[in-house]
């Protein structure tokens, strides 16, 4: 949200701008605070450790809903696939408020994949006003359950815009040693257990299998991922177990990287606009432009797929370019911009976005 935050913050004199945050995720969000500079004007720091999904519900609903009372804002803005978005939408809804949906329109299609996140924006859809969909699909999506087509934006993804101001503020390095390196991300609720196991012992194999490689593993602050993942790959020569970075050095790690690997939804647009090749470590993703255009393929969490699909890309060059040369279907950097166009148009002030 932090490229739409600063566009609407350009014109003052239209825009009384707030920025809420709800804190599920306590440490994460405050460094990508620091990174983009945004002071929030509501913090409800609702982060617990433990705490549950009806918990996280409950408790973003009933801040926002005290919120919303108080500041009576003529629009709420949602970004994403949290289960505060809903929660934003739904108080947002008590009050008669309209919504406008960040990055619409993403499905898999199976309600429990990812959970809870594809029902988070399959409710979150029928109760927003504007929806601004990343890419035609995702705005297809939407037509066929039902969302008026003068209600729906194509954007592009405003992850991209972020990501791009971020990465061409940082030099471009080679990894250390002359390794190339893959980088990996897991986290998915989907996955834990038996399944982050499998892709664990995949990237032991990987580092085994070749001695120019080195695994970073940006570890998620969850415990028994963290547990599962020292368990298989601790010790591990040429595997290094890193916490979580900073956005801006995430972003330079991704840069570096020779290949990624991850569970990640967000991460499925980054890699790709930086030239990166991704393997999805999911049965199903609500991105499958990547998919489709080729710049990243599902590859599932079973030990011998993880291992053969990553192998060859390291081993064969023409299948690694095909990837990492493949058009970026998820934005221009301009998705912000086109945001705060339709939401100007709908309030009577100028004309829909550009194309």
């Amino acid at each position: 949200m932090a490229p739409v935050i600063r566009e609407l913050s350009r014109f003052p004199e239209q825009v009384e701008l707030k920025v809420a945050v709800t804190a599920q995720h306590r440490e994460m969000l405050d460094q990508v605070l620091s990174v983009f500079g945004i002071t929030p004007d509501f913090d409800l720091n609702i982060m617990r450790h433990g705490q549950s999904l009806a918990e996280i519900t409950t408790r973003s609903l009933a801040g926002l809903d005290r919120l919303f009372a108080n500041e009576k804002p003529d629009m709420v803005l949602v970004q994403g696939d949290a289960l505060a978005v809903f929660s934003g939408a739904l108080a947002a809804f008590y009050h008669k408020v309209p919504v406008g949906h960040v990055e619409a329109g993403l499905r898999t299609g199976s309600k429990y994949d990812p959970f809870p996140e594809e029902m988070v924006r399959r409710l979150t859809s029928h109760v927003a006003e504007l929806h601004f969909a990343p890419t035609p699909a995702a705005r297809d999506n939407l037509l066929a359950e039902g969302i008026a087509a003068d209600r729906i934006y194509v954007t592009g993804n405003t992850v991209i815009d972020a990501l791009l101001s971020v990465a061409a503020s940082l030099p471009d390095e080679p990894p250390p040693d002359g390794l190339r390196e893959i980088l990996v991300t897991a986290h998915r609720r989907e996955n834990w257990g038996e399944p982050h196991r499998q892709v664990f012992l995949a990237l032991r194999d990987l580092v085994q299998a070749h001695p120019d490689v080195r695994v970073v593993f940006a570890l998620h602050r969850n415990p028994e991922i963290r547990r599962a993942a020292r368990e298989v790959l601790g010790g591990v020569e040429r595997v290094e177990l890193i916490e979580p970075p900073d956005y801006a050095p995430f972003v330079r790690y991704m840069k570096r990287a020779y290949l990624v690997i991850t569970d990640s939804g967000g991460i499925q647009e980054e890699a790709p606009s930086l030239g990166k090749p991704v393997l999805v470590t999911r049965n199903t993703t609500e991105r499958p432009e990547g998919v489709a255009t080729g710049t990243a393929r599902l590859v599932g969490t079973n030990r011998e797929t993880v291992f053969r699909e990553a192998s060859r890309l390291l081993t064969d060059s023409s299948a690694y370019a095909s990837m990492a040369l493949a058009r970026n279907p998820y934005g221009d950097g301009h998705a912000a911009e086109r945001i705060r166009e339709a939401i100007f148009h709908y309030f009577g002030v100028g004309c829909p976005p550009h194309g």
